[in-house]
């Protein structure tokens, strides 16, 4: 769906271990982060991305309200959280100019 509205895909991960690896390999300018991975909490990882790569704009995703991760988001120092519902290249371009 990014790819369709412009947006280039450098990675995909499937766990916190790959998305860590990935970020090292690839160094992107934004992460899109589901809060539910297998093996390690997204907000947990979010934290862990902004320490090791503090430019590193990390927006978090997930079928839950905003209301149940926007504050927790940002104190991991991701730059925003978008549920699902509502996640299109617009939404992450509106936080990335916030």
């Amino acid at each position: 769906m990014l790819e369709s509205e412009g947006w280039t895909i450098l990675a995909e991960a499937q766990d916190g271990r790959s998305a860590l690896r990935e970020a090292e390999r690839v160094k992107p300018d934004v992460v899109v982060l589901d809060v539910g991975l297998p093996d390690v909490s997204g907000i947990d990882l979010a934290r862990q991305l902004h320490l090791r790569h503090p430019g590193l704009d990390v927006i978090l995703v997930s079928t839950h309200d905003a209301d149940d991760y926007a504050d927790l988001a940002r104190a991991a120092g991701a730059r925003g959280f978008v549920p699902k519902a509502e996640l299109s290249g617009q939404t992450l371009q509106r936080l990335l100019t916030d």
